[in-house]
């Protein structure tokens, strides 16, 4: 028997700057990350996403790999600068032909379509008046969602706005390590609520084209976890962490505030650029929530200095220590799935029917397995950490929480932002000199999830 619903989603996901390539072809404008992969010393290696995955051209053999793992649902973004290369009113036919070709192969293959409008990828041209940091955005991003919706929304009927703003915000504009690059809390404040009015007025906007289709944030969570919590550094760390990263998207979005620890902490960054009305438009209704789930953070004694590990300790003048303990994947994550449970089961018990729908919208592991002599990839690891990850999340539906789909991810190996084509998150093994594509065992384990709903796990 299935501890999964029976109309439970099964999916995977990737996003566009990604996988797509063609960075040059068909009137595609710039995009921030076109840019940042050239600034020399951004991205390992000097990688570009410039052929990626190729899949501009290769969609049907992708589209083909999906069918036969039985996905039911696909999740991926829609590129901005590829259909509108300035980011304004001026259209490029050609892009949103593209998204035409592969949404139409997607239902033929009966695989519903996911479809996010904004994974990062920025048209140049809006970063150079301000990109996130100026309130303009909100109504050229407005504008940007009436024209998807409007093109799309009679195939595509779920739509997320905005694909993590934390991570927008906060390593594109704070600690700099994504596009654009900057390093500065209060831009990173100021982005972080400009993503907030984004994802309301977006959301007007499309349900002002149509009416049938469901929206929602996806938003990548996490538990912080202090060592010690009676310690009232770590403790007070562990607020921060949860306050900025967790609570500042759900509480604008369920309650209309922010958390009082960041305004009582950094109010004169954050409540400068805050208007009257804007949070009361933040609870526009929403259709689900997409959580991005791949770790806890810890949260220790401080070992002496700032710590290096990804973190933003530094840029909030936290004195701790974020070191994973434990196995780590080769991203250097470590490995918490009860912390999926126990986020999953903090927001049933906190909202009880309030919460609308739950997706995993992401969660996956880089692991570097390939190909051995035989052309099989062997990828254990891989299937371990999935396999714990499902298990913590079919645990959350039998304590009531509303979980309704889960998404790999990814799909394919691809480009890994900063880090390149270093880090392999596929279930599809990709060789990025031959783009040949090979079936990983984890894909081949999901395929047999899917199948069963989950039974067996």
């Amino acid at each position: 028997m299935s501890k999964f619903p029976q109309n439970f989603i099964w999916g995977a996901a990737t996003s566009s700057y990604q996988i797509e390539g063609a960075a040059y072809e068909d009137g595609r404008g710039l995009s921030i990350w076109d840019t940042f992969c050239k600034t020399p010393g951004k991205v390992a290696n000097g990688d570009t996403g410039d052929v990626a995955n190729d899949h501009y051209h290769r969609y049907p053999e992708d589209i083909a790999i999906m069918k036969e793992l039985g996905l039911k649902s696909y999740r991926f973004s829609f590129a901005w600068p590829r259909m509108f290369p300035n980011g304004d009113s001026v259209r490029e036919e050609r892009g949103f032909a593209f998204y035409d070709r592969l949404i139409d192969a997607l239902l033929d293959a009966n695989i519903e379509p996911l479809a996010t409008l904004y994974h990062w990828d920025l048209p140049q041209t809006l970063q150079d008046k301000g990109g996130w940091v100026n309130r303009d955005i909100v109504n050229y991003f407005a504008d940007y969602s009436t024209a998807v919706v409007e093109r799309f929304g009679d195939r595509v009927k779920k739509f997320s706005p905005i694909n993590e703003p934390w991570v927008v915000a906060w390593l594109g504009y704070g600690i700099g390590i994504h596009a654009p690059g900057h390093q500065s809390r209060k831009e990173a404040f100021a982005a972080a609520h400009h993503t907030v009015i984004a994802h309301a007025a977006s959301t007007n906007a499309m349900r002002a084209v149509r009416s049938d289709i469901l929206t929602g944030p996806v938003l990548n969570q996490a538990q912080h976890v202090a060592d010690d919590p009676s310690n009232p550094v770590q403790a007070k760390a562990a607020d921060i962490g949860d306050a900025h990263q967790n609570r500042f998207w759900m509480d604008a979005f369920m309650q209309g505030k922010y958390p009082e620890v960041l305004i009582d902490t950094y109010g004169d960054e954050l409540l400068s650029v805050i208007r009257d009305g804007d949070l009361k438009a933040a609870t526009v209704k929403n259709d689900f929530i997409g959580i991005n789930y791949y770790f806890d953070n810890r949260i220790g004694k401080s070992l002496g200095g700032k710590p290096e590990w990804h973190s933003i300790s530094g840029l909030f003048d936290l004195d701790i220590d974020e070191t994973p303990r434990g196995p780590l994947t080769d991203m250097g994550w470590p490995l918490t799935p009860n912390g999926l449970e126990a986020l999953l089961v903090r927001w049933h018990k906190e909202y009880g029917d309030k919460l609308p729908a739950l997706y995993i919208t992401e969660n996956g592991a880089a692991y570097d397995e390939g190909p051995d002599a035989s052309g099989r990839v062997a990828d254990q690891r891989r299937i371990e950490y999935l396999h714990n990850h499902l298990n913590a999340v079919s645990n959350a539906i039998a304590q009531g929480s509303p979980v309704k789909g889960y998404y790999q991810w990814s799909l394919m190996d691809n480009f890994e932002w900063a880090l390149g084509y270093e880090k392999r998150f596929g279930i599809v093994h990709v060789d990025f000199d031959t783009q040949k594509r090979t079936i990983k065992d984890s894909a081949k384990w999901y395929a047999d999830v899917i199948k069963n709903n989950g039974a067996g796990l």
